[in-house]
């Protein structure tokens, strides 16, 4: 470990808090706090990403590990700091947030993967933690470290996760919010990035009028995350830079949509400037197919980031960020091209996804149709949309049954009230495919690398959790192993890929999820 090679760009170049204290408060004209990792008592590695480490080059087994990455130990060239930003959160404009239980230790240059920042998540106080402590629980970081993992195995741009840290210390929460507060283990995330920047990195200097700060910041963005516009002069260097932002958030989208992956909180501080999926909240799988499905309690009466709704609100959070950009440009349209291309690239992207799981090589006129007919039919038949499109792959085309996909039915009843028009629309679909003149090989090939046989469903995590909470790791390792191969057949583990159980379907941390979790 202690050949990482940091080059701290973002504390270097950018503005600092003059003020070193570790007390909540209003942070002005500065880009980030200076605050060290708050130690802790007892730190046992629980679960490492092998991936990540190979990525930076550091050996779990290396003496020290759980200290380093606890936040007890500093390697040579690391540096603690807190980034500020602002955000909307649930639509309305929220203020100054920042890392409130996050704290960067700095950017590790690797051989192979550029820059990569490392950040201790429930590391302590830091200036933003607006009087909470700072902490994250055994319950939260399990959450977050399996599926930020899960996400880069099934193909979706995501933060990383390093490893997961129990600290031997109990944290205080109220899972659901409704007056219950408890004691629970504490845990440390080390996520991993080339940048935590988000929108709201943007929106706090702007909604103040810190042109100067804002300007500086997007800067050293376009310089240090963006270097092909680093040439391109003023308005035009910033419009590319909004635009590419634009594409890659539509791009993130469209794979949510394909894997059925609910973010559960689309604040604008929660959307990475780099098109990643990042914060690891109230998340969730859809299991049944439901458009209005969310995993967050908090959102269970507006359901404003609900599954379906997720590529209208990417829209939304890139609104503004748009806004918060403008001063750095005369007029506004630069800012509503690189709009207009988020819509073209998800909806072209969205299709291409469609296709894809459909088996088909190309979409074509028409395919629309069948889409949206077949998202009818899992959501009026409550079917498992994991389950269903795997499955597809198995039909016979010569003799379309509703069978091939029997497995992922929730309800008979509800089964009994599509099946004929399921089977009528499996007939239109072997056509199709029929017509498509691909190869079978490749149409097998196109399928299972496009719909996994394995994501983490949240009864899933919840088991693990148990488990874990009772001192049992194991459930964490094999969840990891199994997701680090989501698209493959594992024979031994189909237990992890059936239908939600009953018995989950209303339990909180299987269903119901809050900010807490």
């Amino acid at each position: 470990m202690t050949d990482l090679r940091f080059d701290n760009a973002f504390v270097r170049e950018l503005p600092a808090d003059s003020d070193t204290s570790n007390l909540p408060r209003q942070v002005a004209g500065a880009a980030f706090s200076r605050v060290d990792p708050t130690p802790v008592p007892a730190p046992r590695v629980v679960a490492v990403s092998p991936e990540v480490a190979d990525m930076l080059g550091v050996s779990p087994d290396r003496p020290g590990f759980a200290d380093v990455f606890a936040g007890n130990a500093r390697l040579q060239g690391m540096t603690g700091y807190a980034m500020a930003y602002g955000g909307h959160q649930f639509g309305h404009w929220a203020g100054q947030l920042g890392d409130g239980r996050a704290i960067g230790l700095g950017e590790v240059l690797t051989e192979r993967h550029g820059r990569q920042e490392l950040q201790l998540k429930g590391a302590g106080r830091t200036p933003y933690s607006r009087g909470a402590d700072g902490r994250a629980v055994l319950r939260s970081s399990i959450r977050e470290f399996l599926c930020s993992e899960a996400m880069h195995h099934l193909g979706v741009p995501t933060t990383r996760a390093l490893s997961l840290v129990a600290t031997g210390e109990s944290v205080v929460r109220d899972v659901m919010y409704d007056g219950h507060p408890a004691p629970e283990p504490g845990a440390i995330v080390c996520r991993v990035a080339p940048s935590f920047l988000r929108f709201g990195s943007y929106e706090l200097p702007s909604s103040r009028g810190d042109v100067a700060l804002l300007r500086r910041l997007v800067d050293f963005t376009i310089a240090t995350h963006f270097p092909a516009f680093a040439d391109l002069p003023g308005e035009r260097g910033y419009a590319a830079f909004f635009t590419e932002v634009c594409e890659r958030t539509a791009s993130l989208m469209a794979h949510w949509m394909r894997v059925g992956f609910v973010h559960g909180v689309m604040n604008t501080d929660n959307m990475s400037i780099l098109g990643l999926t990042i914060d690891y909240g109230p998340y969730g799988w859809v299991d049944n197919f439901d458009p209005d499905w969310t995993p967050n309690t908090t959102d269970r009466a507006h359901r404003r980031y609900r599954f379906g709704q997720q590529p209208q609100v990417g829209y939304w959070n890139l609104q503004r960020l748009a806004q918060a950009l403008s001063p750095l440009f005369t007029g506004v349209e630069a800012l509503q091209a690189g709009l207009d291309r988020y819509v073209e690239v998800f909806e072209a992207t969205d299709a291409a996804f469609s296709a894809a799981k459909l088996g088909l090589a190309h979409a074509r006129e028409g395919d629309e149709a069948l889409v949206a007919d077949l998202r009818g039919l899992l959501l009026t038949g409550e079917m498992d949309m994991t389950i269903f499109f795997r499955d597809l792959a198995s039909l016979d085309l010569s003799s379309p049954r509703t069978r091939s996909v029997g497995e992922a039915f929730y309800d008979e009843a509800r089964r009994g009230a599509v099946e004929e028009a399921l089977q009528s629309w499996l007939q239109r679909y072997a056509a199709r495919v029929r017509d498509d003149e691909s190869p079978a090989s490749e149409r097998l090939a196109l399928m299972h690398a496009s719909n996994p046989r394995y994501v983490l469903r949240n009864y899933l995590a919840q088991q693990a959790i148990d488990r874990a909470e009772r001192g049992d790791d194991d459930g964490v390792h094999e969840l990891l192993e199994t997701l680090r191969q989501p698209y493959d057949e594992q024979p031994g583990r189909e237990h992890l890929a059936g239908r939600r159980p009953d018995w989950a379907r209303e339990r909180v941390g299987c269903s119901m999820l809050s900010c807490s979790s």
